[in-house]
Formats: structure tokens, sequence, C-alpha cells
């Protein structure tokens, strides 16, 4: 395990040679970082990491985008991850997979109570619904792991929710 400082990426591309594969679930909240934080970690760090990645040799990258990603959406939140799947696939990866999972279930350290209620409310639909609107994050790291063991001839591969609930059993 390498420690990087983010601010000086750029720094550290060592950590980023002879990696055949790329993992990224990078991310952070506008309420945590702030709405230029927000762009500057989810966009910009994960970009640059991406690039670093491909300079020392990986192959395959995947990343953990989300449900409704789109470049030109009114919402900061979806149009940054929409760029930023832009952005990654044009860095010329021979494989590059995304995952867009809907809400993330699972336990965290800080407190967040409107997203604790609405897990809790999603959690009971996904008993009877279970990929309709959230994803469980062991769920969401066995298809990572697993488009990578079947990376498939396309070069580009989106994964939506409910393909990643059936890679993520498989």
């Amino acid at each position: 395990q390498a420690v990087v400082d983010f601010e000086q990426l750029g720094e550290h591309a060592a950590a980023f040679q002879g990696h055949d594969v790329g993992f990224c679930c990078l991310g952070t909240t506008r309420a945590k970082a702030g709405a230029d934080g927000f762009v500057r970690v989810d966009r910009d760090y994960v970009a640059q990491a991406a690039e670093l990645a491909r300079a020392g040799g990986c192959k395959h990258f995947v990343l953990q985008s989300s449900r409704g990603a789109n470049a030109q959406s009114r919402f900061l939140y979806l149009r940054v991850k929409g760029e930023v799947e832009n952005l990654v696939q044009a860095v010329g990866f021979d494989h590059c997979t995304i995952l867009r999972p809907a809400v993330l279930l699972c336990k965290r350290q800080e407190s967040r109570p409107m997203e604790w209620i609405a897990r809790q409310f999603l959690g009971a639909v996904a008993w009877v619904f279970p990929t309709a609107n959230s994803v469980p994050v062991e769920t969401v790291a066995r298809a990572m792991v697993a488009c990578v063991l079947q990376p498939g001839e396309k070069k580009v591969k989106l994964l939506e929710n409910r393909a990643i609930h059936e890679l993520g059993k498989a």
C-alpha cells in the first residue's frame, strides 16, 4: 500500500507503476469538501490517477461512478461523475469498466442522518426489489473484481445497478 498526497499526485507516479489493473472508488461529498473540493476529488484526482496508472502500464481501469452520471446534467454531482467517466475513457486503457451503482448500502463512521434514514428505507425496499434503488458495497466490490476476471471484448463497458448486482453475485 502506498500513501499518496493527492494535491501532489504527480510526485507519486512511482506508486502507479507496474500494475495491470487499477480500481478507483475515490470520492467525497459536497457537504464535506464544498463544491470546489468535490470537483477536485471526484473529477480531477480521479482523472489524474487514471493518467498515471495508464502511463505506469495499467491495462484495465475500473471506475466506480454513479447511477445517472451525465456530463450534461444540471446537477453538479451527476455532471462531475459524467465528466470523469469521459476523462477516464479518453485515457486509452485496453479495457475500461465503469460501474454506475445506485445508492450504496454500507455502514459509515461519520454521521449522516438523512442518508441513514434513506438507507433504512432502501434496505427495506431491497427485500422486495433487490436491484431497483440500492446495492451493498460488498456487491459492488465483488462486481469490480469479477469484471477484471472476465473482461470481455468491449474496450469500454458500462455496468448499471442491475448488472452490478448480477456480476457481484457470480
